[in-house]
């Protein structure tokens, strides 16, 4: 994946976090909807100046807009989560479980 998906994605993230349409968005920081949905899926950039009104309505620093550490591929977190089954209690892996079929459903 290249950066400007990352952002993209990153964006993309954010602005659900914040419960907003993707117009809702390119109204707040002046641009077109169809823009948004071009940098939400990295096909393209935008100028300093939008990422300042980005990270001012996101409420975070602009370097912010750029953090993708925490996203990590499906087979990782597949890898990691049998890690965690191994090592868990009868007890917590129904509670595990119980929590992922929530989320599920």
């Amino acid at each position: 994946m290249n950066t400007l998906q990352l952002f993209g994605r990153r964006l993309k993230e954010l602005r659900k976090l914040k419960k907003l349409t993707q117009e809702q968005l390119a109204e707040l920081v002046d641009l077109d909807p169809k823009q948004i949905c071009r940098i939400e899926n990295g096909g393209c950039f935008t100028t300093f100046e939008t990422l300042e009104k980005i990270a001012k309505i996101f409420n975070v620093n602009i370097s912010d807009l750029f953090y993708c550490e925490h996203k990590k591929p499906k087979d990782t977190l597949i890898k990691e989560m049998n890690e965690i089954f191994e090592n868990a209690s009868d007890e917590n892996i129904e509670l595990i479980y119980k929590i992922v079929m929530a989320v599920v459903q």
